[in-house]
């Protein structure tokens, strides 16, 4: 099961990997549409996020502190739902639907990074291949 764990530790954060990497490189594109978002400070707010994802999904694939990093996704995720994707607030259908889909992804990958803390946090190293134990 250790192989199996770190399997899944590997798939879940190659989003994270990928779109980290993507605000670190194109943070002027992506402040930009931050920005029309009504995201204050867009540019520090999408290098921060992308320093933020990068740290947490580098922790959660090495097992350092896994915990701590799969709250750092947590910390990312909860409010980019909220402020990039209030389906609530389209008028128009397929940008409700599109902006809904974002939405509930955003919020299962969080649902997912709790799991992961909680069980880590509560099995420690027994539950995978890990270099250090849970902080907390």
């Amino acid at each position: 099961m250790d192989v199996v764990a770190l399997i899944g530790r590997i798939l879940f954060v190659l989003l994270f990997l990928g779109s980290a990497f993507g605000h670190l490189t194109q943070a002027d594109a992506m402040a930009g549409y931050a920005s029309s978002r009504g995201v204050p400070q867009a540019k520090l707010a999408v290098l921060g996020s992308g320093v933020l994802m990068l740290i947490g999904a580098l922790m959660v694939l090495l097992g350092i502190w896994l915990d701590l990093g799969a709250l750092l996704l947590v910390i990312f995720l909860v409010p980019t739902a909220l402020l990039m994707h209030p389906f609530w607030k389209e008028t128009d259908a397929m940008a409700k639907q599109t902006e809904m889909i974002s939405f509930q992804k955003d919020i299962a990958l969080a649902g997912a990074a709790l799991l992961i803390l909680a069980l880590y946090a509560g099995y420690g190293p027994g539950l995978g291949i890990t270099i250090t134990g849970p902080l907390f």
